[in-house]
């Protein structure tokens, strides 16, 4: 299981690595780094070819210590035709995926139960869960915990975990709440910056959001370019901001350097006067927390 680590160094998560030794002493097994404990499994044959395919190998020997969420071959098998062929020919992309895997420091799987979520080498977040006593790192079970390495620790995984390909607008638009922000978006020209590399931390009004606006209101604001963009960007923080961070703030600045006032209570968290009723949807270049009022700048 994955243990929270309190000095700041390098955990690894790699998709279902099963490490248990048969017959050897665990003061053996530690002696090997993660990627020779790995390949003395046998059950990793896969996932050692792509770290070597995403040039990973030295870094995964390298002093650590990392904590491993290691995908078996089963895993690999599971993902859709064609997936994993695709990936081995996108060294960046499967660079990508393969660090999503990667934390900081040595983490047991108790300590990992009392964890929401940790931050990987990815610059992302994965999402932990314990559902009926086992613990789950997004879509993935830790089938086999706590395996020792002389870096680190490998905890085994059923799936390989894949990170959100869409940026934010593409997001936006697959949530099928968010009509009237696209538009908006659109008439501001500002979909080329949202899709931008970012991070970008995006408190979405839904369409019930500016359904709340005169009419009259809304359609001077569609029609009025510079202060729709205002607008739209009063919405916007830079960084990628999850709501476990969100609620220890006070106030935030916008991307125009505007600032935002932060409450967090019991019941929720508000920006401005804006409820966010869902939050924490990440996407490749940040994160969009759902609101349920547009926020207008002075």
């Amino acid at each position: 299981m994955l243990r929270k680590c309190c000095n700041g160094a390098l955990f690894l998560l790699i998709p279902a690595l099963v490490v248990g030794t048969i017959g050897l002493p665990a003061q053996a097994e530690e002696q090997r780094d993660i990627v020779d404990t790995a390949k003395y499994q046998g059950s990793f044959e896969t996932l050692h070819r792509a770290l070597e395919a995403a040039d990973l190998i030295q870094t995964l020997k390298g002093r650590g210590p990392f904590t491993v969420f290691a995908p078996t071959d089963a895993a690999f098998e599971k993902l859709p035709p064609g997936t994993l062929e695709a990936l081995l020919a996108d060294k960046q992309k499967l660079r990508r995926i393969l660090l999503y895997h990667v934390i900081s420091g040595r983490v047991s799987a108790a300590d990992a139960m009392d964890l929401e979520s940790t931050g990987n080498m990815a610059g992302r977040r994965l999402r932990i869960s314990t559902v009926g006593g086992n613990v789950m790192i997004d879509r993935a079970y830790v089938t086999k915990a706590d395996v020792p390495c002389r870096n680190g620790v490998i905890h085994v995984i059923d799936t390989v975990l894949i990170p959100e390909q869409r940026d934010i607008i593409a997001t936006a638009k697959a949530a099928g709440a968010f009509r009237t922000l696209c538009k908006a978006v659109r008439a501001a020209e500002l979909v080329e910056t949202l899709q931008g590399e970012g991070p970008f931390t995006l408190f979405a009004p839904t369409d019930g959001a500016f359904a709340k606006l005169p009419p009259e209101q809304l359609e001077s604001l569609l029609a009025d370019k510079a202060r729709l963009s205002e607008v739209l960007l009063y919405h916007v923080i830079p960084g990628k901001v999850m709501a476990a961070d969100v609620s220890k703030m006070k106030s935030a600045k916008t991307v125009g350097g505007q600032q935002l006032w932060i409450d967090a209570t019991e019941e929720g968290v508000t920006i401005n006067r804006a409820r966010v009723i869902k939050p924490d949807v990440e996407c490749r270049n940040g994160v969009i927390h759902f609101i349920d009022t547009v926020l207008m700048p002075d």
